[in-house]
């Protein structure tokens, strides 16, 4: 990769551990995790502010754990609620609900959280925004990327305005249309999964409860359209169903009235207001490559999905809670550089997965429910994933398993929640003599019915890494993870 402009020995370099390109779900939970950990990251945007759209909307219950351990969780359930069932119209009469998710059981001692929750992307990105804030961390607006460059020891960023940014390492946040994956020549791979395309805007809307997430069904003449009130404000969010021959959408305020007046019982005036809104062709892509030497791929500069299912943001944030932590680690010379081999090794999998999922989703071949929560991903092929016991039942939890919460005296969440690694000991290890270990944190309970007896080393990122019924080959596992 070439810079656009030769430095110039007068420029003032930014010198910084981890350069983050984009201010986005995935960029902003990264700068979280790194800040937290005492690492000097910057976040760069193009644009002069925060997204202003509720475009990705549904948080699932792992990334709401995921929020919990970051220290946003409780923000993040004040501004948001569960969804309203839907409502399906036809001819101004309402037909019937619609349940748009299978039914979870409630939360348990393992999961607390069943049901994802709406918060619109806007104010997502805001309650992280002020998290990084609260934590010491840089956003800087307005930052253009114009060149990039690495060589073995870091990557120099140059930018339409401010100085350059000299950096350990970068990671590409910028969304489906990435400069940054384009400057490094990785290509993505996928299909158009729907030719027609669609309309997603944030409005005003009088007359219409907010009771229900309505449904209009497509006619012969029309497009299906969906009106969703956002939880935690006086919006709601419209998705339509656009003609196939479209070539260019006005999003205007005129074109939405018109819009919903031919495809329900609503007037044009009953629309007062669009604050935000956007058109695409859902398509399902993943990039050949997650990482090009020192700069790395997350979230849709990684993997862009249809929006069904609600898989996009979520997949995001796990990308960038997964590579937080191996950075921080990495940077702080606790583990070898070989650590972040594991980042593309671990999410390009899952992110190809949930794809998939999201496809099948908005081809109406699956429903909404368990797979959609994300509860149950996992590395268990992992490199990093190892259990040395034996002989254990088909459906025993192994290494590689996400952490499952608990409460026997403690809260196992509680334990967990921070940067830090966590020996769990349950049943007849927890009275065991155990190995100093000063850099993890030891937690001890008599019993659990998901973990049963042994010992269990949790990843910063909720995840078993390793699992054994004795400390036996524990030294050798903390030594190339950086705990």
């Amino acid at each position: 990769m070439q810079h656009t402009h030769a430095l110039d020995a007068r420029d003032a370099l930014d010198e910084r551990d981890v350069l983050i390109v984009g201010a986005g779900p995935t960029g902003l939970t990264l700068a979280v995790d790194l800040a937290r950990r005492g690492v000097s990251a910057l976040v760069v945007e193009r644009a002069d502010g925060l997204f202003p759209g509720s475009r990705g909307k549904g948080i699932q219950p792992r990334t709401r754990e995921v929020f919990d351990d970051l220290g946003v969780g409780e923000a993040i359930r004040a501004a948001g609620g569960p969804y309203p069932v839907g409502m399906i119209w036809q001819d101004g009469r309402r037909r019937g609900e619609h349940r748009m998710f299978d039914a979870s059981d409630e939360g348990s001692e393992d999961s607390p959280y069943r049901e994802p929750w709406m918060v619109p992307q806007w104010r997502t990105q805001e309650i992280l925004a002020a998290r990084l804030t609260e934590l010491g961390g840089d956003i800087a607006f307005a930052r253009e990327l114009t060149g990039l460059d690495q060589d073995p020891d870091g990557v120099t960023a140059t930018f339409t305005s401010g100085p350059p940014v000299r950096a350990r390492y970068a990671v590409a946040a910028d969304g489906g249309r990435s400069t940054v994956r384009r400057a490094l020549g990785i290509t993505m791979t996928g299909e158009l999964i729907d030719p027609a395309p669609m309309l997603v805007a944030d409005v005003r809307i009088d007359n219409l409860d907010r009771d229900n997430w309505h449904i209009f069904p497509p006619s012969d003449t029309t497009g299906f359209l969906a009106i969703c009130p956002l939880a935690g404000t006086e919006d709601f969010q419209l998705t339509a169903q656009l003609p196939r021959t479209t070539e260019d959408v006005d999003p205007s305020l005129d074109t939405v009235r018109e819009l919903i007046a031919a495809r329900s019982h609503l007037g044009p005036d009953d629309v007062t207001s669009v604050s935000w809104a956007s058109d695409f062709r859902p398509r399902a892509a993943l990039a050949d490559r997650f990482r090009a030497g020192r700069v790395f791929l997350a979230g849709d500069a990684a993997h862009v999905h249809s929006p069904a299912g609600g898989q996009g943001l979520n997949t995001s944030v796990q990308d960038a809670y997964n590579l937080g932590w191996k950075l921080g680690a990495v940077l702080q010379g606790l583990a070898p550089a070989s650590l972040l081999d594991t980042y593309e090794e671990e999410r390009r999998p899952i992110a190809a997965d949930m794809l998939g999922l999201s496809t099948r989703v908005h081809r109406g071949e699956t429903r909404r429910g368990e797979a959609t929560q994300q509860l149950n991903l996992g590395y268990r092929t992992s490199s990093l994933s190892l259990d040395t016991r034996t002989n254990l039942p088909d459906d025993a939890l192994r290494a590689g398993d996400r952490a499952p919460d608990g409460l026997h005296g403690v809260r196992l969440f509680d334990e967990f929640r921070g940067p830090h690694w966590t020996l769990l000991a349950v049943g007849a290890p927890a009275s065991a003599a155990l190995p100093p270990l000063p850099a993890v944190h030891t937690v001890r309970i008599p019993s659990h019915k998901t973990y049963g007896d042994g010992l269990f080393l949790i990843r910063p990122d909720g995840y078993i890494g390793w699992a054994g019924d004795s400390p036996t080959h524990l030294h050798p596992y903390l030594s190339r993870t950086g705990s």
